[in-house]
Order: C-alpha cells, then structure tokens, then sequence
C-alpha cells in the first residue's frame, strides 16, 4: 500500500488555517456560484465536500495533539481557538451551504442514487435544526466538554516510589495479593474523590446548555434533539427502552452466574471493590506484550493471517506517525480512532500498559481504522462519515474475528483459552454497563433540573437493575453513588453509547458466520465496510451478513450462542 498524499482540485496544496479569514473566500465563491447543470451541481458538491474534509481534519489533528499532552496548554488553546472562534463562525455558512445544496433542482434527480438519497436527508435535518442562537452554545459545549480529559489526565497516584496514571495503577487490581489491591484501590478512590465535586459541576453545566440548546431548537428535551441530530433514522427511542429491558432479563442473569462462580472460588460472599478484576483461579494478569511496539507488531501479524489489507492498513500508519499508543502522564485517557477525512489515513491513541484489555483496545481501534481505508474513495466527505452503529460494527467484529489468531500474543494454550474465556466474560459484562449509561442519559436529559441527590438515586436505582447485587460497597458509598463520572461519552459524546451494545449483537452475528465460512464472513465484512454511509443501517448490517435487530428475542439467541462457546473455552 502507497504512502498516501492530500490531494486538492479546489483549495491550494499548501492551505492552512491561522484564522477564520484563510478559508472566507472558498465559501464566498461557492456561496455566489451560479450552477445550471447537474455536472456543474456535481462539481460544487465535490468541492464543497473537499473544504469540509479540510477543516474535519485540521480540527482533527488539534484534538488528537491535545489528548496526547493535556499538559501542554499551547495545544489546549489551539483546539480551543479551533471550538470557540472559528467553528462559530462556519456554522452560518455552512448552513447557507446546505440550503443552497437543497434548494438546487438537481437534488431530485440525484437522489435516485441510494447514497445521496442518504446523504440529503441528512443534510434536511441539519437545516432543521439550525438556530442561529445555538452557534454560541454549540462552542461552549465544545470547549467545555473538553474538561472532562483535563481533569481526568491529571489523575495520578504516588506507589512505591512511581508516579502512575489510572490506568498504570489498575493493573494492580489484578494482584492475587489482596493487600496491594485495596492498598491500590484506596489511592485511586482516594484521588478520584478530590475530583467528584468538580465533575458533577461539569455535568450540571453541560446538561443545562444542552437543554437549553435543544429548547432553541424546538424540542422539548435534549434526548429527543439528539435522536434528530445523529441521525438515528433506523430506530426509536421505544426500541433502546426493549433493549435496556432485554440485557436486564437475558445477560445479567448470565452475568451473575459467571460473578458467583468466581466469588465460590474467591471464598467470599461478596466482591470488595478491590476484588472485580482478580483472577479467581489464582493466576497472574495476562501480559500478552512488553511495549506499544511489540503490541503492534503482533497486531500486524495476526491482521496478516486474516487478510494482507488490514495489515497493509496498520503499517502505513506506523509509517505516516499515526498510533500513539502507550499510557503516559499528561495523556487523556481512553482510546479512539479518528478518521482524517482528507489524507485517508486515520490515528489511533490508546493507553496501553501490557495487559489483555490493550489487545482487544488495538484490534478494536484497528477495526475503525480499517473501516477508514475501506471507504477513504468515496465520492463525498459525508459518504464517510459513518453513524455509529455502522462504525461499532467494524471494531467490535474485529475483536470477535481476530481471537482465532491471539496464539500471536499466547504461545500457551492454557493463557489463550484464558484470554478468550476473558473476552466472552466481559462482552457479557458490558452490555448491562452500556444499557444503564443509555437509560441513565435518558432520564438526565428527560429530567434536566434534577438536583445531585436525585442524581445519585437514579444512577443507584439503575445500578440495582443492570448489576448483580454481589458487591459490597460499604466505606466506598460515594464512589459507587457516582461511579457513571468514569464514562468519558456522558461528557464529550452525550447519547453516543447504546451504538456499542447494538453493535455487538451485529459482530456475534458475524463471528457467528465466520465459524462456519470465516473467508465468505470477511468478505461480507469488508464490503459492509467499503459502504461507509452510503446505504441505511438495515443495508449495512444485511452486506454484512447481519440482520439489524435488537430485540429481545435475537438478544436471548445469541446469549445463548456466546454462553455456549463460554463454556466450550473453560473446557479446553
């Protein structure tokens, strides 16, 4: 695969973006442009499109600088300008852009082709939406949104002489030793504490703007402006109700069974917070690598055996400097892959410290970015914006497919059946944490003047529904009260969360297949894929040989389906 390159018929090969003057005449010329053919309609779209990747991708690579050092607050104040003085300023525009898009009379005859039929209806929906009063708002809840990273960079705790972040510190957890793990534990409730207080005021704040917001704009609470604005065409929110209410009646049983079975082998009745990610049978924590380095390479490796195009997709981008993987002081937390629109070669940030979760985090984010060259030729910048249940779709399935091929990182049988047995438990275990986050927002954004004690009551009321009951929180009461803080997407993505749990039901679909025909499985997947947001969600699963259902009744099925196979690896 060739190093790829920008390439630009519209805008100068060598623009930049100071101010917001650098980009003005791109939009006066195409905002003043007569257009009487369709070829010419064409054109400006295309044009149009190749301006839009140009500023995706220069606020692209602002953020991702930002979240590699919080610290360095140069990089904090560029994404800052980015939010706060040039976004604000191309919301009119671009929404004079789209009304001129939509007035044209070539929309019809182009809307004959599936992907632009896709691509005007959402662009119907952002002229709907558009309200000059929430350019200000849209700014400030893009710059404020950003704090949750800040103040969760900057937790550290002092151990035995290291300084560690969260995610450095939670590898302790794994001890057999108990007394390092609460010893551990204590640190880390102890810092996070010193950040509660600061956290619900940034909630408060982010749900009283966006309420404000979604007033603005017509509708009656945030959740109902957001189910517009991503978007979600394909489902209702009655059908996230029948989701959150399946997980509860199908997984956490499964759940529970697989806690109790590890508390019979722990010799307790009852999990200490300390307790959740030890291995009951006595073993060390899975080091499937030494180093970010080594974790690529073997990433590589299995890629190569699966198909030579996904490996080629990762060598580039270790070529181009674009992973940035192992866990730092400074560095925000999490993982992502974004996609940069206009060189076609994404970036992948993770913090990885050595254990199996870092596995899954690469082949997962690995995933995305696959899905990222796969649709990097189409036609229009919005072809490859992907809705979320379509981009879950590529990682998730990326983790189910590649586990055949973990003997990469596990030479002993005994650690690979381990490693999977380890995968399968916590599928199962995030799809309760995904349907209470979901139904949480739902209520937060349906009850936007509730006060920190009604706060607490539903998330604890929610956690009864979705938990297992099995873990004693007493002395940690508070943390437990507002355990929802760790979830990074209630901050900066709000409602971007129920997509991995529909998602996931799609990628057991597709490992499913793959255990009967794995090369037609990978076909079907990479076609899906080369879709990007062209056709609907319904399409896009159905290419990839999914149906698009979460329904109680497919949920119970392939429950059924991963708790078999569950019991099938404890047994090798």
């Amino acid at each position: 695969m060739n190093t790829p390159t920008i390439q630009r018929d519209f805008l100068s090969a060598d623009q930049l973006l100071n101010t917001f003057n650098d980009v003005q005449p791109y939009y006066d010329d195409l905002l003043s442009r007569e257009i009487s053919t369709l070829e010419s309609y064409q054109k400006w779209l295309k044009e149009a499109s190749e301006l839009e990747a140009f500023l995706e991708e220069n606020g692209a690579w602002r953020y991702i600088r930002m979240s590699i050092n919080t610290a360095d607050r140069s990089l904090a104040e560029s994404y800052a300008f980015f939010v706060s003085e040039i976004q604000p300023k191309l919301a009119p525009l671009n929404n004079a852009l789209n009304e001129k898009m939509m007035q044209n009379a070539f929309v019809a005859e182009l809307s004959k082709d599936p992907a632009y039929a896709i691509f005007f209806r959402s662009v119907k929906v952002q002229l709907e939406l558009f309200r000059e009063e929430n350019i200000s708002l849209e700014a400030y809840l893009a710059e404020k949104s950003q704090e949750f990273g800040t103040i969760s960079a900057a937790q550290t705790i002092e151990h035995r002489g290291e300084t560690l972040t969260m995610q450095q510190a939670s590898v302790h957890l794994k001890s057999q030793d108990e007394k390092l793990r609460k010893e551990v534990y204590e640190k880390m409730a102890a810092r996070r504490r010193s950040d509660i207080d600061a956290l619900n005021d940034l909630y408060t704040d982010l749900i009283a703007q966006r309420h404000q917001l979604a007033l603005n704009a017509g509708f009656d609470n945030y959740r109902d402006y957001m189910f517009q604005s991503m978007g979600r065409f394909d489902y209702t929110k009655e059908a996230c109700f029948d989701f959150h209410e399946a997980v509860a009646q199908k997984v956490v049983p499964l759940v529970k069974e697989i806690q109790l079975k590890k508390l019979h082998k722990l010799g307790k009745s009852a999990f200490k917070p300390w307790d959740l990610d030890v291995d009951p049978d006595g073993h060390a924590p899975l080091k499937p690598f030494q180093s970010g380095q080594e974790m690529l390479d073997k990433t590589i490796e299995i890629f190569d055996k699966m198909d030579s195009y996904f490996s080629d997709c990762l060598r580039t981008m270790n070529t181009m400097g674009h992973l940035d993987l192992e866990s730092k002081a400074g560095k925000a937390p999490g993982g992502y892959n974004y996609p940069l629109y206009e060189i076609g070669v994404p970036f992948i940030f993770m913090n990885a410290v050595g254990l199996h979760r870092d596995l899954i985090t690469m082949v997962h984010e690995g995933g995305h970015a696959i899905h990222s060259f796969l649709n990097r030729d189409l036609e229009l910048t919005s072809f490859k914006n992907i809705p979320s249940e379509a981009a879950e779709l590529a990682s998730m399935s990326m983790e189910l497919l590649s586990m055949k091929y973990w003997n990469a990182f596990y030479s002993d049988e005994k650690e690979l059946s381990r490693a999977k047995i380890e995968h399968m438990e916590d599928l199962l275990k995030v799809l309760p944490w995904i349907a209470q986050i979901d139904a949480f927002q739902h209520w937060v954004y349906t009850h936007p003047r509730h006060n920190l004690e009604e706060r607490s009551a539903q998330w604890l009321s929610l956690g009864r529904k979705f938990g297992t009951g099995l873990t004693d929180w007493t002395g940690y009461e508070d943390l437990q009260r507002c355990g929802w803080q760790r979830q990074l997407h209630l901050f900066e993505v709000p409602f971007y969360y129920i997509e991995y749990g529909i998602a996931q039901l799609g990628a057991i679909g597709v490992w499913k297949n793959s255990l009967v025909d794995e090369q037609d499985a990978l076909e079907k997947y990479k076609s899906a894929l080369a879709l990007g947001y062209t056709r609907s969600l319904p399409e896009i699963y159905k290419t990839a040989g999914v149906p698009f259902d979460f329904s109680p009744q497919r949920i119970g099925e392939l429950m059924q389906f991963v708790d078999s196979h569950l019991k099938s690896f404890g047994q090798k």
